[in-house]
């Protein structure tokens, strides 16, 4: 079970921007690899920390995990415990800074001799409709995407062959290129990415014939989507990893699931709780009666009491949808409505004339209920 992303961090759940960026710094110098070589779970506590910071950082990302928890960012997140140091570098290397890693990780800039890993992958958005039952009990959704795969005739390389590949003979495999320039203040030294290799520290002298040299060719995928229950309308879940694949071997891209809900042939979502609409006759609410009513899970019958009045409100505690990341749940609302015939022969008006006059007949204040005008002085004094 993924930990709580602020006790990850040691910080409040008010803190601020700049408080999230240090605790991150903190925790990351903390855990470094480089810091503590061969060490599993320092190095698990450095990807846990870059994901809750991935996270946090994110004002979109935050109010979703403050109001439903890692359910409200989907399967698993963004995902870092599959990524390695270097992309997480490659995310957030701008926080530390090279005077960070001058003092200790053994001089000069991590950024300055790390490659990079091919281009990453862009992220694709997919809709996936949900009735009420699947978002009640939660389901697994599988679809095929139309997307960039990575190239199984080079695995992603972009190369023909292992001889394709050179080592980038402007940069020297470092990705990047250094130019000293003399200014009146003295020399003045810049990084920038190699324009020979694009960063990539090596050369394709060959290229794929299947992708022509990008590592990777369009086709389609097959994904199983785990969906929580009480998802929203609207919400976001995110797959990390299942977006497009990256040019060269870099990190594919993630998944965006956009919830829809499908309507309901009887039933209303009112947040949590769900809402049907009985209609009665007026006989059956005068003897009382005993009905069926539809709810998510299938049909549940309830007694409607001799002398109901239109307006009723009957619960069915529990018969609601779930909360995300917690025991609440909603209920089942049922609205009573009396319906009132419209056409009616020439007996049946003799019949009702008779009771007209009759004073069970005549509309009777229930007992307890406040008149219109005591509302009226309560809400406006």
């Amino acid at each position: 079970m993924k930990r709580d992303y602020y006790e990850v961090l040691s910080i409040s759940k008010s803190a601020s921007a700049d408080e999230i960026k240090k605790a991150y710094r903190k925790v990351a110098m903390q855990y470094h690899p480089d810091r503590n070589a061969g060490d599993k779970a320092a190095e698990e506590k450095f990807k846990e920390a870059a994901e809750a910071y991935e996270v946090l950082s994110d004002a979109d990302k935050r109010s979703k995990y403050d109001r439903f928890g890692h359910a409200g960012l989907g399967n698993n997140g963004r995902g870092f415990g599959n990524m390695n140091t270097e992309d997480i570098f490659s995310q957030f290397g701008d926080i530390f800074g090279d005077d960070i890693f001058g003092s200790f990780f053994g001089g000069g800039s991590r950024s300055s001799g790390r490659r990079s890993q091919g281009v990453r992958g862009s992220n694709l958005r997919v809709k996936i409709k949900l009735n009420f039952e699947e978002i009640a009990n939660g389901a697994t959704k599988t679809i095929k995407v139309k997307k960039y795969v990575s190239c199984n005739t080079c695995s992603g390389t972009g190369a023909k062959d292992k001889g394709g590949v050179q080592t980038c003979s402007t940069c020297g495999g470092s990705g990047q290129v250094r130019k000293v320039t003399n200014t009146f203040l003295g020399q003045m030294q810049t990084v920038t990415t190699c324009p020979a290799c694009n960063g990539q520290g090596t050369t394709i002298t060959s290229k794929c014939t299947s992708c022509r040299g990008e590592g990777r060719v369009y086709g389609e995928e097959t994904v199983n989507i785990d969906i929580p229950a009480g998802v929203q309308e609207g919400m976001q879940l995110s797959m990390s990893g299942k977006g497009n694949a990256g040019e060269r071997g870099g990190a594919p891209g993630d998944l965006i699931i956009l919830i829809e809900e499908e309507n309901h042939q009887y039933l209303q979502r009112d947040g949590l709780n769900v809402v049907f609409d009985l209609h009665v006759s007026f006989i059956d609410v005068v003897f009382g009666t005993q009905v069926e009513v539809p709810t998510i899970d299938g049909k549940a019958k309830i007694k409607i009491p001799a002398g109901t009045q239109s307006g009723k409100i009957f619960r069915l505690k529990g018969k609601g949808f779930p909360a995300i990341n917690s025991y609440e749940k909603g209920d089942q609302l049922i609205h009573v409505n009396v319906w009132t015939p419209q056409n009616i022969n020439a007996e049946e008006k003799a019949v009702l004339e008779k009771l007209q006059d009759s004073p069970n007949f005549k509309p009777q204040p229930v007992k307890g209920e406040k008149s219109f005008f005591e509302r009226v002085k309560e809400m406006f004094g």
